[in-house]
């Protein structure tokens, strides 16, 4: 018989994705290393699952859906997230002349005074008083700053458009014209905040020339004296949602991995980690065609990292995730400087 009877057993099969990096040293049909994106699991290369980020930052509530939708709904004030009001424009509870925009803000300084936490908005009330018989309508504008900076790092809420929730006004059982303003984001438009700037304008309702319909015009290009402008006060401005923990430090010590490994594969388990962050916070970003890089205002403003810190990390994850399997990246918009 000329065949000759292989006995000897085969070795690993090295290759990309699945297959082995190389063969154990000790026992060559078994996987020694894995290519980037797999773990090695008993001889054998797995795809890698990133560890929980609960540890780094927060997400999730423990409120159901229907206990949160109930506990806005009824403004309570167990889901208000205290902040501070600022306004050069106006006092609460003070009457003001609305011919002219007002701007306020709410806001939490986290970096001073809550550095281990992020917040989340679920909706937002405000009480707004007109005088008897004032024929003015409020007008609100809303930006959202996620993560803290100038206020060109805010993003314009885009009320009553595309399936975004519209405000529910309230008339109160008060002597005034007094409405609650009521806007709900609830569970399917949460998103960060650290401060929300608001734009207060008022215009005046008018009969269009054929009577059917409505013509709002600025109080200043509406000179009538017969118009009975009067004037407005807001008596108070609650934000609702909740706050998270957050440990920048631990973040950090994430980003450190990126240069400074602890051990073999701790670099890929720190980008794995820093990609799930980076999903998930760009996940809540506000409606639109494409998202917010939410994720780059966290570590400017939250980690104080400089910009090209902040460039370096975005372009080691991208080259990380494109090593991945069965992976897709997404484009997304510019926020923070």
């Amino acid at each position: 018989n000329d065949q000759v009877v292989c006995t000897a057993f085969l070795p690993c099969t090295v290759g990309d994705a699945s297959a082995c990096l190389t063969c154990a040293p000790d026992n060559r049909t078994r996987c020694g290393t894995c290519n980037t994106g797999y773990m090695l699991s008993q001889g054998l290369c797995k795809p890698e699952v990133a560890e929980s980020t609960d540890h780094y930052i927060g997400f999730e509530t423990d409120l159901q859906d229907l206990e949160m939708k109930y506990l806005l709904q009824k403004t309570d004030r167990r889901i208000e997230v205290h902040a501070i009001f600022i306004s050069n424009d106006m006092r609460l509870n003070s009457w003001f002349d609305p011919s002219w925009r007002k701007r306020m803000l709410l806001t939490l300084k986290s970096n001073k005074y809550k550095s281990s936490l992020v917040h989340m908005i679920l909706g937002i009330s405000l009480q707004i008083c007109l005088t008897k018989n004032s024929t003015l309508e409020p007008v609100l504008a809303i930006y959202v700053n996620p993560f803290g900076g100038s206020h060109s790092e805010s993003w314009f809420m885009p009320v009553n458009e595309n399936s975004f929730p519209d405000w529910e006004r309230t008339k109160l059982d008060l002597p005034l014209q007094c409405y609650n303003w009521t806007l709900t984001l609830g569970n399917k438009w949460k998103t960060f905040f650290e401060t929300v700037h608001i734009y207060l304008r008022s215009r005046i309702k008018s009969n269009g020339p054929n009577g059917n319909e409505s013509i709002y015009y600025e109080p200043l290009e509406f000179m009538d004296p017969s118009r009975n402008l009067g004037y407005m006060k807001i008596n108070n401005i609650q934000v609702f949602g909740y706050s998270m923990h957050f440990d920048p430090e631990a973040i950090r010590d994430l980003i450190l991995q990126l240069d400074y490994p602890y051990t073999q594969g701790s670099q890929d388990s720190a980008l794995l980690q820093l990609l799930e962050i980076r999903d998930r916070v760009n996940k809540l970003s506000p409606p639109g065609q494409r998202r917010l890089d939410l994720f780059s205002c966290l570590l400017r403003h939250r980690l104080k990292l400089s910009t090209s810190e902040v460039v370096r990390i975005q372009s080691a994850l991208q080259a990380f995730n494109a090593k991945l399997p069965n992976t897709v990246d997404y484009d997304t918009t510019k926020l923070c400087s």
